[in-house]
């Protein structure tokens, strides 16, 4: 089984790429990221995600990306709520983080250097996201291109990296029937980007939003706790 490092944000589609990353026979190591984000409950939930597949290895990092700021998921700034599927669709909205995807894609790629793994997957998706541009194939190809350019391991011809987006171009209900089949419960996962004390999700923002759209199209129940019910 070749290792694969897995970026793990306790979020539904990540919880999907490391069901598919298994499902593909590869030995699973997890990263998740706690860049300081509003909704932490995702690394807890990252955690028993990944204690529920029986990865090798599981790290959270921390990068404090509040000292950079510039993101509703970071900063004193509002997450949009209520949106509707146009508005979504269009535009990068105020939840986008300051090269988000780079960072920790550069934190997997180091990751994978030391744990001998060429393979790194991540959720990236251009049908259901919020228009973020560091989750397009054209981004993730630039991407694989400079990790086959700036390692040790590649340029002294021990393998070679490739990045992984299996769903890149999947609705969030093929996404939720992928992760099904894959034997994902969805009920450990969190998505919602403002999230209560507790770990409920508010049910209004765009990722809730998204959510409740792919479970709804599915036609399968929401696991979700909202505060609202």
């Amino acid at each position: 089984m070749p290792n694969a490092v897995v970026l793990l944000s306790g979020g539904l589609d990540s919880a999907t790429i490391l069901a598919v990353a298994k499902s593909q026979g590869y030995n699973p190591f997890s990263l998740s990221v706690d860049y300081g984000q509003r909704h932490a409950i995702e690394l807890k939930r990252a955690q028993q995600i990944a204690d529920a597949f029986g990865v090798a290895q599981h790290k959270c990092i921390r990068v404090d990306l509040r000292t950079i700021g510039g993101s509703a998921l970071t900063d004193d700034i509002d997450v949009p709520k209520n949106r509707d599927a146009h508005a979504i669709g269009h535009g990068i909205p105020a939840t986008y983080v300051p090269a988000r995807n780079t960072i920790f894609l550069s934190l997997a790629l180091g990751y994978a250097e030391t744990v001998n793994a060429f393979d790194l997957f991540i959720g990236a998706n251009v049908y259901d996201y919020s228009g973020y541009p560091d989750c397009r194939p054209e981004y993730l190809d630039a991407f694989e291109r400079m990790a086959n350019l700036a390692t040790k391991t590649a340029i002294e011809g021990e393998g070679r990296y490739r990045i992984h987006a299996p769903l890149i171009r999947l609705t969030k209900a093929e996404i939720i029937r992928t992760g099904i089949r894959l034997g994902v419960d969805y009920h450990l996962t969190s998505s919602c980007y403002d999230p209560a004390d507790d770990g409920k999700a508010c049910g209004k923002c765009d990722s809730c939003s998204l959510r409740k759209k792919g479970f709804a199209e599915a036609g399968l129940p929401d696991p979700t706790e909202y505060r609202n019910g």
